[in-house]
């Protein structure tokens, strides 16, 4: 038998536009439960829904209802995804999302080109790429990280689940321009 508060926050869950953290929830349910104890309850929410039409899922600290990826090409529609990044968005968003946080100006050193301010913008627009701060260096850049929007976007639980260079390797998306532009990443580290 489900208890009120698991009930509670199963439907905050599932009727919320935005994926959710523990903290969030705790705060609705006012001084009933600690953060702590509502991810306890999240977790057997998601171990409940495990196998079903719907599962519970984590990305970026963020828990949200989705349809499980074996079923999802059931309830897909047609239709035009009207955001296409140029090379350049790509190559800048790979950039901040392997090295984060990254200043513009080792995003053009990785690159070898300048970039446009209007890349980052649309990257930052998408709510993919944000401002983290300024480096404690003379001129005080800015610096960029991703989003929890950009986890959320590419189906990842956090940065650690990106695809490493053998990952990529096996799935022929490198050519000898990439190959360049990795030991140019690999200077970085």
């Amino acid at each position: 038998m489900i208890d009120d508060v698991e009930r509670a926050i199963e439907a905050m869950l599932f009727a919320s536009d935005e994926p959710m953290d523990a903290r969030q929830i705790a705060n609705r349910l006012g001084d009933e439960m600690t953060p702590g104890e509502v991810r306890s309850i999240v977790h057997a929410i998601a171990a409940r829904h495990a196998g079903t039409g719907i599962e519970l899922v984590e990305r970026g600290g963020h828990w949200h209802f989705q349809t499980p990826s074996d079923l999802a090409h059931l309830l897909r529609r047609e239709r035009d995804d009207p955001r296409k990044l140029s090379r350049a968005a790509a190559e800048v968003l790979a950039i901040i999302a392997y090295h984060e946080p990254v200043s513009r100006a080792e995003i053009e050193a990785i690159r070898g080109v300048q970039t446009s301010k209007g890349t980052l913008d649309v990257l930052m627009e998408a709510e993919w790429v944000a401002p983290a701060g300024r480096r404690e260096v003379p001129g005080r850049p800015l610096i960029y990280k991703t989003t929890d929007t950009f986890l959320q976007h590419f189906g990842l639980a956090s940065r650690k689940d990106l695809p490493g260079i053998e990952d990529l390797r096996a799935a022929g998306l490198l050519d000898p321009v990439d190959l360049a532009f990795e030991e140019a990443m690999d200077e970085l580290d």
